[in-house]
């Protein structure tokens, strides 16, 4: 007869926690400054797609505007991707990035 050989135990590989922690980061939309749009209606677009007050929808285009950028929100990437489509929609330049602070802008 044949002798079986005795099996090995086997390791499985679980994720570092780091890792884990990385899926978690915030995704970050940024609006790049234009020379297209005027400054009112950018401050009226983060008011009608954010609900900001007013005073944060200006305070966000000045960042644009003197900075040529601002992060407008965080959030998962899901919710990142539909925020620059509808920036784009009112014809705004948006990019998402992965928040490397951990904290998010919004």
């Amino acid at each position: 007869m044949f002798a079986v050989a005795p099996t090995a135990p086997v390791e499985l590989e679980r994720p570092e926690v780091e890792d884990v922690t990385l899926a978690d980061v915030p995704w970050i939309v940024i609006v790049w400054n234009d020379p297209i749009n005027l400054m009112s209606y950018v401050t009226f677009v983060f008011q009608k797609l954010f609900g900001y007050s007013k005073r944060k929808a200006t305070a966000l285009m000045l960042d644009v505007h003197e900075k040529g950028r601002a992060v407008v929100s965080s959030g998962t990437r899901e919710e990142a991707e539909v925020d620059v489509f509808r920036l784009h929609e009112h014809g705004l330049w948006a990019t998402m990035e992965k928040d490397g602070t951990g904290r998010g802008d919004s």
